[in-house]
């Protein structure tokens, strides 16, 4: 079984029964929600490029932190097709 520890603003989460440690993963979703909303705000602002660049850092995070799950859970990692 895993520990728990907190990844700030009051989430907790736990290690996996493998030992790998899951804040990795929260971090990259919480840099991927940071950048949602500074795309949002550029928008906003009729500042698409930044908006743009912003996007695409947000999606990179999303899937360095699916990458971090899989480990995690013991799958096979994004693009890995030898597993399937």
């Amino acid at each position: 079984m895993g520990s728990t520890f907190e990844a700030g603003e009051g989430l907790e989460f736990e290690t996996s029964g493998n030992g790998v440690d899951l804040s990795e993963a929260a971090r990259q979703l919480q840099q991927a929600a940071h950048d949602v909303r500074v795309a949002f705000d550029c928008i906003g602002l009729e500042e698409l490029d930044r908006a743009h660049t912003h996007a695409i850092t947000a999606r990179a995070a999303v899937d360095a932190a699916e990458n971090a799950l899989r480990v995690a859970l013991g799958g096979p990692l994004e693009g890995d097709r030898s597993a399937i």
